[in-house]
């Protein structure tokens, strides 16, 4: 990391002096994923003035590995023609979330100077979190009547990236998917046999519209390191690698963690994002929180005659919400990972609300032990240190049901269900925790 430090005090003190061929040798030296990360540290105006000299290969691999909204931006201060020769040069379906991003008129522009801009114009008529727009249009399909001497020649005349060469699809003559073959077969197998006889029919696939993390958990659970994409008639139209799929993967793992503390997900990384973004992505959660929070004190006005009576009830109001809050945050942050890796799924609801209830029995039994004793080390009143058992014996039942049925029923009216994590269930339960304490005690030892 220190050396790439060097380099990049190095690679601005040229661009300071308008030394570009030398930025450009700086680059040209490095790493492709060390490349991506020193441009991404220069300023706008150098990288503008950096991009179009390096080759294009270069170019193309630096701008695939920069969030979406870097590239976009970047795009639209290019030539046009700088920009075709980039593109020129990036994978299908990189090229095509590029041209997704930008003037539908600069992007068409852009495809009428490429070469051959056919496999990139069915990619753009996709949503980017779909299979169709996730997937890759370079791929080879063999039929089942060529012999595995056939198939290795054709990929060496193929020429593939090493992300697309583990699997082959086969193809019958509608284009229809019909098995699939691993690159290691064919090596091993006599040059005579067939594909058909090679080939596994039992191929896993997904359609264009399938949402791209569920490609990630389908993937993920039959360890694949390609997914076929097809049609509605089952023809073979794209191949989703893994190495998409590790990039869907650490998005929607940002994202979720970036809600899950109460914010809105920022489109580039963190130093990259002005101040006054970072501050409009939090500021509506904080206030929607403000709002709700509120509602804590309007319980504590309601029961403002019984804190009156028995001031003490007041000194465990810190203890009891704290525990309702980080229950309640246990069960949805386990529900909510459960939904994501398709452990359970809606279907599943009753299920989830059964387990969880009889999880809080015995966390409500637990705490409820532990809270009476603690009141009576602190030299509470017997039906004090009742009431504030029973208080936490509920409390941590009630946040766990609420815990396992506000992430289900996000997902029923078809919300993140990260959005009802974290802080927004910590406020939740703090303001029915306190209602249920108050209620308990006018009962026990107000009546």
């Amino acid at each position: 990391m220190r050396l790439l430090d060097d380099i990049l005090i190095q690679l601005r003190a040229a661009l300071e002096r308008d030394d570009v061929p030398g930025a450009v040798s700086i680059i040209e030296s490095l790493h492709p994923a060390d490349q991506a990360d020193l441009f991404a540290d220069l300023h706008d105006e150098h990288q503008i003035a950096l991009l179009p000299e390096l080759r294009p290969t270069d170019s193309a691999d630096i701008l695939e590995r920069l969030d979406d909204s870097e590239v976009a931006e970047l795009a639209a201060q290019l030539p046009t023609d700088d920009l075709i020769r980039i593109v020129e040069e990036m994978a299908p379906d990189e090229a095509a979330d590029l041209l997704g991003d930008i003037h539908p008129a600069r992007a068409e522009a852009v495809l009428a100077g490429l070469d051959d801009p056919s496999e990139i114009r069915p990619l753009l008529l996709h949503p980017d979190d779909s299979a169709g727009g996730l997937m890759t249009s370079e791929f080879l399909a063999l039929r089942p009547r060529m012999t595995a001497e056939d198939a290795i020649a054709a990929i060496r005349t193929w020429r593939p990236d090493s992300e697309t060469a583990y699997y082959l699809f086969v193809v019958d003559a509608h284009r229809q998917l019909v098995g699939v073959v691993n690159l290691r077969q064919l090596v091993i197998a006599e040059p005579a046999a067939l594909i058909a006889d090679l080939m596994n029919p039992d191929v896993i696939a997904v359609t264009v519209g399938t949402d791209q993390e569920e490609c990630a958990r389908i993937m993920l659970r039959e360890d694949l390191l390609a997914l076929p994409v097809v049609d509605a008639d089952r023809a073979l139209v794209g191949v989703v690698t893994i190495d998409d799929v590790a990039d869907v993967l650490v998005e929607e793992a940002t994202e979720d963690l970036q809600r899950f503390g109460g914010a809105q997900p920022l489109e580039r990384s963190y130093l990259d994002s002005p101040v006054l973004t970072v501050t409009q992505k939090r500021i509506v959660w904080l206030l929607l929180l403000f709002v709700t929070e509120s509602l804590t004190g309007t319980v504590l006005r309601h029961f403002s005659n019984e804190l009156e009576s028995v001031v003490a009830l007041a000194f465990f109001v810190p203890l009891l919400i704290g525990t309702g809050g980080n229950a309640g945050t246990q069960t949805t942050s386990t529900i909510i990972r459960a939904l994501a890796v398709g452990e359970i799924a809606l279907k599943d609801r009753m299920r989830a609300l059964w387990h969880e209830l009889r999880v809080g029995l015995l966390l409500g039994v637990g705490m409820a032990v532990i809270a009476y004793a603690r009141a009576m080390t602190w030299g509470s009143a017997d039906d004090l240190a009742l009431t504030v058992a029973l208080a936490i014996f509920v409390i941590v039942i009630w946040a766990n049901l609420l815990g396992s049925v506000l992430p289900l029923l996000a997902v029923r009216l078809r919300i993140d269900p990260t959005v009802v994590s974290g802080p927004v269930m910590s406020t939740l339960v703090d303001a029915t925790g306190l209602f249920i304490y108050f209620t308990i005690a006018r009962l026990l030892i107000l009546s």
